[in-house]
């Protein structure tokens, strides 16, 4: 970055930001000071955004999630032909398609999903 500073865009009598209506100079659309292009040319700025400044700025809660209460049903397990299997189910495409169904072996662990 050439610069730490960003005041090479803000007008120095009013601070509001400058700008470029053509090739020669910067302009105040405020108080019409004008600024020469050299000041400003080739100056970069660099910024990052963070989902948390992002979730800030529009009100949204992180919400943590919670334990699953799985629930057990009788379906064969594909790695040990075990009957028993805990399940949950989640929404995971778009709201017009079907929930996705995980299910877990109770008694090898092996896991499996049905769309």
């Amino acid at each position: 970055m050439a610069s730490s500073r960003l005041d090479f865009l803000f007008c120095h009598l009013c601070g509001t930001m400058l700008t470029v209506p053509n090739s020669e100079y910067a302009v105040c659309p405020l108080c019409k000071t004008l600024r020469d292009i050299q000041d400003i040319r080739d100056k970069e700025i660099g910024y990052t955004i963070y989902a948390e400044d992002i979730r800030r700025e529009l009100g949204i809660e992180i919400i943590e999630e919670q334990k699953v209460q799985l629930s057990k049903v009788n379906k064969k397990c594909e790695k040990c032909g075990h009957d028993e299997a805990n399940f949950y189910t989640r929404q995971m495409r778009s709201a017009d398609e079907g929930q996705t169904t995980f299910y877990t072996c109770t008694r090898c662990g092996h896991q499996s999903q049905e769309n």
